[in-house]
């Protein structure tokens, strides 16, 4: 069937080291810079806050004022404009210190009465007081390059008076699906042996999703020609995808393709459903083959071309987010192959939907997620604790 059938952790690991992050830079106002990938490290040249601030309402004291305040036995203090010793100052949270006081007493703790206030709590020099430099000290390190920037990453960068910041380039991917099967979806009254083509939208809003740019071609029908056309145009694209051509049918023309203009590295791979996957790379750009059956598409998007996507972008390859359930019933896997049980979550327990027919599409849509089988496990049994990898 295949030249060879590689082992899919060796696949990935091959095919990652063959190409490098995209290294060119983007200054951008801060307020676009939500997901990206910061591109410098950034120190601190102010203290924030700048000066002693109060860090709540009330009335800014000498904490020794406040001595054997309580409930039942309040200090008496004046009200005044300036601090002094038996005097209190009227404060809201985040104005300027009075010159000389060391506390604020909330003022839910006090009582007016007149020109004085009640004082019902004692409290500690630096109470309640926001000191120089306690948010953020002049100097710090705030963010190191590589970091994928958060809103509250950018609110602490822009009280720093922070206005534009260099960012690395995002990727852009281009979707190139093919077939001679596929028609566009609006096209209507299908005929015998036609079908929607959905694995290039379902990859390109993957991509989007993601946080990547993304170019979508129209369908390119089965002809190595125009396949190697398609691809060679669009070489201003960081990586690309193509879908479907990569079994050993006499239309599969995709991975020969591949390895005609670059360097066909993989083509089949130890996972299922997936096995036709190919991987390659044209001008030092990676290139993921995926498979025409949906299922087997979407894992190896999952599987190599997220990962290949996120080390283009400079983003750390997070761990997949994981919940611990019981097999409903037994699934099966398949020596010598990774294989991805597509799996229902329902109340602590993992329930099969299809545990073959990688072009059975709505199995996924119905999945919460996949049970990965290693190679050298042949199944799992109902009652079993496995790990479910969420799909979203």
């Amino acid at each position: 069937m295949f030249k060879k059938r590689t082992n899919a952790d060796e696949a990935k690991e091959l095919f990652l080291n063959y190409f490098s992050p995209i290294t060119e830079i983007e200054v951008l106002p801060i307020e676009d810079c939500d997901g990206r990938i910061i591109a410098e490290n950034i120190t601190a040249t102010v203290d924030v806050p700048h000066y002693r601030r109060a860090a709540m309402d009330g009335f800014a004291v000498i904490a020794s004022d406040t001595l054997g305040a309580g409930s039942g036995s309040p200090v008496m203090l004046r009200s005044a404009n300036e601090m002094d010793k038996g005097v209190c100052v009227r404060v809201h949270t985040g104005s300027p210190m009075p010159e000389g006081a060391d506390a604020v007493v909330m003022i839910e703790d006090t009582q007016i009465r007149a020109d004085n206030v009640e004082i019902f709590a004692q409290i500690h020099p630096f109470k309640n007081v926001g000191e120089i430099g306690e948010d953020v000290s002049k100097g710090e390190l705030i963010q190191k390059s590589g970091h994928r920037l958060r809103p509250c990453d950018i609110a602490v960068l822009a009280s720093l008076g922070i206005d534009n910041l260099k960012v690395f380039r995002k990727p852009l991917v281009v979707i190139i699906p093919t077939g001679e099967e596929l028609v566009p979806r609006n096209k209507k009254d299908l005929k015998a042996g036609e079908v929607y083509e959905t694995n290039g939208l379902m990859a390109s809003l993957y991509f989007k999703k993601w946080g990547f740019d993304v170019r979508a071609l129209k369908i390119v029908t089965d002809s190595p020609g125009l396949i190697k056309e398609a691809i060679l145009s669009n070489l201003d694209a960081d990586m690309i995808i193509t879908s479907g051509g990569t079994s050993v049918g006499k239309r599969d023309y995709v991975p020969a393709v591949v390895e005609s203009i670059g360097k066909l590295l993989v083509h089949g791979v130890g996972i299922s459903p997936g096995k036709p996957t190919a991987l390659g790379i044209i001008e030092g750009k990676p290139v993921v083959c995926m498979p025409g059956y949906p299922v087997a598409g979407i894992v190896a998007l999952f599987y190599f071309a997220r990962s290949a996507i996120r080390k283009l972008g400079n983003i750390p390859d997070d761990p997949d987010r994981i919940v611990r359930a019981v097999l409903s019933e037994k699934i099966s896997g398949r020596t010598g192959y990774k294989t991805f049980a597509r799996v229902r979550l329902e109340n602590g327990k993992a329930i099969p939907l299809a545990t073959s027919g990688a072009g059975i599409l709505s199995s996924v849509s119905k999945a919460d997620g996949f049970v990965i089988l290693p190679e050298n496990v042949e199944g799992l049994n109902g009652g079993e604790e496995v790990e479910v990898v969420l799909i979203e």
